[in-house]
């Protein structure tokens, strides 16, 4: 492979509504860091007009440019994996690619986000109870998040989705490997029964970001003896976090998971070690400065 010193590393960000991310900043502050020359582009479905259905296309259109890779966000992260010739084991297991990086010929699909949320939990909850966790969201972040909050010793599980048979496949996955005791599947209409017993509650729904705005529970729901996670980062205090700490929760937003997921991202595009404490300040940075 050339070096990437020697070449340009050609990126870029494929996903819906995804104009206000820092992700190209975050790689190309990286990049800079290490006198990489890369270009970080924005392809953004829904201005573009782009569905799954042109994944394939796009695929081809990427590779003839001379694309080094992609990342997928929403709604493409498990659409996208059955285009792709090869999947990473996490990848296989989770059936959802937020990384796609063009190799030898072939498409090769990884998935970063278990380890960015797992990496950002245990900085900043490591001594939080997770004896019962609701997770909101069985889509492509959700099934990463799942993965590593029960790889970080949930004891149960609980998943609520909108798609009651999109949060079962997922819990059929899980069971297969942590086994059926620490995973289950719950209503929208229990939630205030199933928060009411517990230690934590994470949203890995698009509720909340920018051209998603909202609350995805009930604000009478959440308690101060509980910690209240979610995985969006724009804004970084969404009305979730809002409502939690309203009622003296403890919060975590998204933009940690964000930073990691995109170190291991950095990684496979470049094949250089990132700095993950200066691409944490940088996202600070860029968060404070509206960026």
């Amino acid at each position: 492979m050339t070096s990437p010193q020697q070449a340009q590393v050609l990126v870029g960000l494929l996903g819906a509504g995804i104009g206000s991310s820092h992700a190209p900043l975050l790689h190309q502050r990286e990049a800079d860091r290490q006198a990489i020359r890369l270009l970080y582009t924005i392809i953004d479905s829904a201005s573009s007009r782009l569905t799954a259905d042109d994944l394939p296309g796009l695929l081809r259109w990427a590779r003839t440019l001379g694309y080094r890779g992609l990342n997928v966000t929403y709604p493409f992260k498990q659409q996208i994996v059955r285009h792709l010739d090869q999947l990473s084991a996490e990848a296989r297991i989770l059936g959802a690619v937020n990384t796609v990086v063009f190799a030898d010929g072939a498409t090769c699909g990884y998935n970063t986000d278990a380890v960015g949320f797992a990496r950002n939990f245990e900085r900043n909850f490591r001594a939080e109870p997770r004896n019962a966790v609701v997770q909101l969201g069985a889509g492509g972040a959700g099934s990463a998040v799942a993965h590593a909050m029960l790889t970080l010793g949930a004891r149960r599980l609980t998943l609520v989705d909108v798609d009651a048979s999109r949060a079962h496949r997922l819990a059929g996955l899980l069971a297969g490997e942590f086994g059926a005791d620490r995973i289950a599947v719950g209503a929208h209409a229990d939630l205030t029964r199933l928060l009411a017993g517990a230690d934590g509650l994470i949203n890995t729904t698009p509720v909340g970001m920018a051209h998603h705005p909202g609350l995805p529970v009930s604000h009478s729901d959440l308690r101060r003896d509980m910690w209240v996670a979610d995985i969006v980062y724009r804004p970084t205090d969404t009305a979730l976090l809002q409502a939690a700490r309203a009622t003296g929760a403890v919060t975590l937003h998204g933009a940690g998971m964000s930073v990691y997921q995109a170190v291991a991202a950095f990684e496979l595009f470049t094949g250089a070690p990132a700095d993950a404490e200066a691409m944490l300040a940088d996202s600070e940075e860029l968060l404070r400065s509206g960026r």
